[in-house]
């Protein structure tokens, strides 16, 4: 065994236990060169902020080090009684204590690469042999932290976080984390005691990241970082990488491993064959949680699958599924950007259940919050003892209807973690889309804010200059890596080019939701029919700007809360009335040039205002008026799937003619929709609750007109008015048509027709 090293001492003070710079006391045994190594002398400073766990930099005070000849080891171990260090060959040298906590011994070696220490605890207990976490070097490399620093690391996820892995044949998991005004950090978790003086991170320098690996622990571990601020306050934070969650109302980060395979390699194959703006797209928007309470993501896997299949929905579009504490938030406050809910189980568990909408021919969007995150002192908020991911100043960092705190897209570190984050589940979860939250929020500076409470851009003006920088490197960077997915903004402004390409300045987005077609046809559903003459332009207005961008029509979870209602209860009348204009306000949505997206429980004629506190209520489907409603939907998007008149030419002007745009009197629209061959779809609406009888409509062609679909089919609940099946065309120009026809229009109806040589030859 060598030769035990006394305490530090102050030259020419040989008291044992006094702190000084020197090294060993002069005259001991280790103190002249012939006495062999001696302990690399550390300051007062060095070793008592180690051992407190509040040095930036341990790694250079514990572990082994060259020194002179030799070899210091040094290791924090406050509670021992007695440690050794265990070299590979199998022999062990004892280490003296040399200052709370930390022991040390001078080896005659000239390099050590590997060794364990031995712990004694207790007198007479077995001793412990464990791996010393500061003897590894850093597991984040130079070009990691370049591309950090620069705010260029579109694998973000891949380098920060928790990482299980083993290193010199030691397994264990590597921590590192982005503080740059962080004084000290630990990582704490069961796995010490939450005691993180002996896990101290160290610094990388510039990059601000701070890392560390300990050995010993795996997937599974809950752990958080300790953080000693800027502000000279010690919290304990949430890992903003963490890939998996506790179970809120728990806070800790856990570590997690992936092990599953994939089995959709076609399905993301044909998608980036797809373009996306002519292909067809009905969402069906869920609250996972409250779809069917009690069932998981393995759950899910099967029921919704199944029933999304039968209804011909052809996306699912999932509210925000990254963590979050508060479920009344719906998953728009985040804390945890990179961890998906563990409300519903593991991450693998979600990638299950994507995996089987995939094979089952369904995609899956997401909404994606990357406008503000909440104030919970555990999380993103004032991370480093500074505002980090949030502005400094109020008047841009605080968001003023939401109480939550608005990123600091101006910080490229800060722009990085979002950007990579949309990549992230993008590429780690499968995700077809990321449907982009409160947009307008982040256009404008003064959104929601009264003058004086706002600070203009560089230029004088209103329009946020860096988040609108944000979202076109977002958008650009998402195409660019996952091929065939679709970025889509949630925005209700006019903002020019949100859906131009960011070579020409626009925001880069795919679709836009239409919230203007939303606002004005929901405004014309409430009025009385006998008013509704007077606000014909409402369900007319949107044909306007329809091709200025590329639309979704939604009726999203927004409408059916805050005592907005149901959308069923949106319109006049007694129940089988507002059942009749529900249907045909959904053939309207259908056939109007856009996308679909509707809120669950819309597609069975839901009459409660939504709550995420309770299921839906499937029971209604016992009644005819709602099983009637879901047909409808079946129906409506079978028939889409069948005539890419509905949806080929959705941006394309040649795709729709209005008919009859005006007819005001009867609270009736006649158009036509065309597929790329000119084949044409005739849709007509009537939001009357008078049947119109010999209603004279114009048609683009003559011969036999199939009716292929009416929304007061008894099937669906209605009065069973209609037109037998078919009708023939007369050569009687109308509005500059050379044919036309007499219908049956039915009372708060639609009527679909195509010609019968498009569906019969």
């Amino acid at each position: 065994m060598a030769d035990k090293t006394d305490p530090i001492a102050s030259p020419g003070s040989p008291t044992p236990g006094s702190p000084t710079v020197g090294g060993a006391t002069p005259g001991s045994p280790t103190a002249g060169a012939s006495a062999g190594p001696r302990v690399m002398p550390l300051g007062v400073h060095e070793l008592g902020a180690t051992a407190t766990g509040s040095y930036h930099d341990p790694h250079s005070v514990l572990g082994a080090h060259e020194y002179e000849g030799g070899v210091t080891v040094r290791t924090l171990k406050p509670f021992a009684r007695a440690v050794d260090v265990v070299l590979p060959d199998g022999s062990s040298h004892a280490l003296e204590h040399e200052y709370d906590g930390i022991w040390a011994v001078a080896l005659a070696a000239p390099a050590l690469a590997s060794y364990t220490v031995r712990v004694t605890w207790e007198e007479g207990a077995t001793p412990v042999e464990l791996e010393e976490p500061y003897r590894f070097l850093p597991t984040i490399g130079e070009l990691d932290l370049h591309l950090i620093h620069e705010g260029r690391h579109e694998e973000l996820w891949r380098a920060l976080g928790a990482h299980v892995r083993t290193l010199d044949g030691v397994a264990g998991t590597s921590f590192s984390v982005w503080a740059p005004n962080a004084r000290a950090i630990q990582v704490v978790g069961a796995f010490n005691g939450w005691d993180g003086r002996g896990h101290a991170l160290r610094s990388l320098g510039a990059s601000g990241v701070w890392e560390i690996f300990v050995p010993g622990i795996g997937d599974g571990e809950t752990y958080k970082f300790r953080i000693l601020g800027a502000d000279g306050v010690w919290s304990d934070k949430a890992d903003p990488m963490a890939r998996r969650a506790e179970v809120s109302p728990a806070t800790g980060s856990v570590v997690t491993t992936s092990d599953f395979e994939w089995t959709d390699e076609h399905w993301l194959a044909q998608r980036a064959s797809h373009e996306a703006v002519s292909s067809r797209m009905s969402a069906y928007e869920l609250h996972l949680p409250s779809w069917r309470p009690g069932l998981g993501y393995r759950e899910l896997a099967t029921e919704l699958v199944d029933y999304v299949t039968e209804m011909g929905f052809t996306h699912v579009e999932f509210m925000p599924l990254a963590e979050h504490p508060f479920g009344g938030s719906w998953g728009y406050q985040v804390t945890g950007y990179y961890a998906p809910t563990s409300r519903l189980g593991s991450p693998d568990e979600l990638r299950h259940l994507i995996d089987a909408l995939h094979g089952a021919g369904i995609g899956v969007l997401m909404d994606w919050v990357p406008a503000h995150f909440p104030k919970d002192e555990w999380a993103l908020a004032r991370f480093d003892g500074t505002p980090l991911y949030e502005h400094a100043d109020p008047r841009r960092g605080e968001h003023p209807d939401w109480g939550t705190l608005v990123f600091d897209t101006g910080r490229h570190e800060v722009r990085n973690f979002l950007v990579a984050n949309a990549c992230y589940w993008l590429e780690e979860f499968h995700v077809d889309g990321l449907r982009v939250d409160a947009v307008a929020s982040m256009l404008y500076l003064d959104y929601s804010r009264e003058d004086g409470e706002w600070v203009p851009n560089r230029h004088g003006g209103r329009e946020d200059l860096e988040a609108i920088a944000f979202l076109q490197e977002a958008t650009a960077t998402a195409y660019k890596r996952a091929p065939g997915i679709m970025m889509i903004a949630e925005e209700s402004t006019s903002f020019p080019g949100v859906t131009r390409s960011t070579d020409t300045g626009g925001l880069g987005f795919g679709f836009k939701w239409n919230m203007g077609w939303m606002n004005d046809t929901l405004e014309y559903l409430g009025e009385d029919p006998i008013n509704r003459q007077y606000h014909h332009g409402d369900l007319t207005f949107s044909m306007v700007y329809q091709y200025s961008e590329n639309f979704v029509l939604p009726i999203s979870h927004d409408e059916v809360v805050h005592g907005k209602g149901s959308l069923l209860r949106k319109a006049p009348g007694d129940d089988w009335q507002q059942a009749a204009s529900l249907r045909t306000y959904l053939a309207l949505q259908w056939t109007h040039p856009g996308k679909q997206l509707v809120f669950m429980g819309t597609e069975f004629a839901q009459g409660t205002e939504w709550s995420e506190q309770a299921g839906l209520p499937w029971w209604l489907l016992e009644y005819p008026l709602h099983r009637g409603t879901q047909q409808l939907v079946k129906d409506l998007n079978a028939l889409q799937a069948e005539l890419p008149a509905l949806y080929e030419r959705d941006q394309d002007p040649g795709g729709f003619e209005w008919l009859l745009g005006d007819d005001a009197g009867h609270n009736t629209i006649s158009f036509v929709r065309r597929d790329s061959g000119g084949d044409p779809v005739v849709v007509v609406l009537n939001f009357s609750p008078e049947a119109w009888h010999d209603y004279r409509v114009p048609l683009p062609e003559g011969g036999t007109w199939l009716e292929l679909l009416n929304t007061d089919a008894p099937v669906y609940g209605g009065s069973g008015i209609g037109n037998l099946g078919r009708v023939h065309a007369e050569a009687l120009p109308v509005h500059g048509r050379e044919h036309s026809v007499r219908l049956s229009v039915p009372p708060l109806g639609a009527v679909l027709l195509a010609p019968a040589r498009v569906r019969e030859g």
